[in-house]
Formats: structure tokens, C-alpha cells, sequence
């Protein structure tokens, strides 16, 4: 069985198409804000979209459309499916394709709450049963000891909840259009900002690469 540090390393695709990767990651939530903010003049330039209903189902039925889109994408260039992109891209058709059928928001604004919470079980879960499982949930580009994995996979399922909690706090107490940009533009600099936080600690436990050891030894 592949241990996380085997698994941390990025494909020979994905190190010749880092833009397209940070594409395919960060696309489907451009299209959803666009989806949203535009959802009037979309309807009226495509009628059929009247019948998913209001901008924010709207969004949502391009937001999954651009999720199976990205994947189908990753298979096809990066021989691949990302675990966290892959898990996240079926709790959205799931809740998206339910907060549609049923015209009821609820579903769609407690998405991310379900996938934050979800991968934080795992990745808390793991550590009880003595298994660091952040390694098979990002591709990253990076080697870590045991110590370091441990340590990394606490604070990302720690971060992981307070996504979830902070996610709630907005879809409850604030507009569609202010959680769907906290969604979009909120999100994604807490999250790389929480990232970089963490540097000092994978410096500290990172160790050396024994494939690039390896390639300098021929």
C-alpha cells in the first residue's frame, strides 16, 4: 500500500501544466460567481435556463456543469483524479442536484459545510487510528516525516472545521450574494493564507526526496 510521502509527489502532467491545474481548481467557482451575479441576463439570453430557476440555482447548475468539466479534464491530461477535487465534484452534484430538483437553497449553501465537515472526519479520524491521511488528499509537492505528516494533518482538519463553522455563521446570518462572495473570494485567500502559514512547520519536517536523489545520481 502507497504510504503518504509516495504519494505527495506531483505527476510529470501536473509539474508541465501548473496553470492548467490552477485552472481546473479555481474555474468552477469563477463560474459559479459569474453564474450568480449574472443570472438574470443568463436566463434571458437562454430561456431554458428559467426553468433551473433563480440566479443562485443557476450558478449552481453551472457550478456542477464546470465541476464534471474539470475532471473530465484532470483524467484526460493529468492521467488522474485528484482525491479532494474528486470528492468535493460528487457532494456537489449530490447537494446541487438536490437544492435544483427541490427549488430549496439549503442544500446548496450547506455544500460547503458537508465537504469541509467530511474532510475533516477523515483526515481527525485518521489521526485516531494512528494514520496520517493528509498525503492522499493533496497532491503536494512535498516530503514530510511522520511527525510533520501528524502535526500537518491535525491542523488541516482543525482548519477544516473552522471552514465549516464559518460557512454557517455567513449562509445564516447574511445575503445569497454576500456568502456567495465570501464563497468565492472569501475562501480562497484564508485558505492559501492558512497554507502558507504552515510553511515554517513543512521546512522543519520536510526530508529529502529520494526520487530527485535519484535522478541526480544518473
Amino acid at each position: 500500500m502507497p504510504t503518504p510521502e509516495s504519494d505527495t509527489h506531483p505527476t510529470v502532467e501536473e509539474k508541465h501544466h501548473p496553470m492548467l491545474k490552477m485552472v481546473l481548481e479555481i474555474g468552477p467557482l469563477l463560474v459559479f460567481f459569474f453564474g450568480n451575479l449574472r443570472g438574470e441576463w443568463l436566463a434571458q439570453k437562454f430561456p431554458i435556463l428559467t426553468e433551473v430557476g433563480g440566479p443562485l440555482f443557476i450558478a449552481t447548475a453551472l457550478f456542477m456543469a464546470a465541476t464534471v468539466i474539470a475532471l473530465i479534464v484532470s483524467k484526460l491530461v493529468f492521467k488522474h483524479l485528484p482525491i479532494m477535487p474528486f470528492v468535493s465534484g460528487v457532494v456537489v452534484l449530490i447537494f446541487g442536484g438536490l437544492g435544483i430538483y427541490l427549488q430549496d437553497e439549503t442544500f446548496i449553501k450547506m455544500k460547503p459545510t458537508i465537504i469541509n465537515g467530511m474532510f475533516a472526519f477523515l483526515l481527525l479520524g485518521g489521526l485516531f487510528f494512528g494514520k496520517s491521511l493528509l498525503g492522499y488528499v493533496f497532491n503536494a509537492a512535498f516530503q514530510l516525516d511522520d511527525e510533520g505528516w501528524k502535526k500537518l494533518t491535525l491542523r488541516w482538519g482543525l482548519f477544516f472545521i473552522f471552514l465549516a463553522v464559518l460557512n454557517e455563521i455567513v449562509w445564516r446570518n447574511f445575503s445569497d450574494d454576500t456568502w456567495v462572495n465570501f464563497k468565492v473570494w472569501g475562501t480562497m485567500p484564508i485558505t492559501i493564507l492558512f497554507t502558507l502559514s504552515q510553511m515554517p512547520l513543512i521546512m522543519r519536517h520536510q526530508v529529502p526526496d529520494a526520487a530527485a536523489k535519484g535522478d541526480k545520481a544518473e
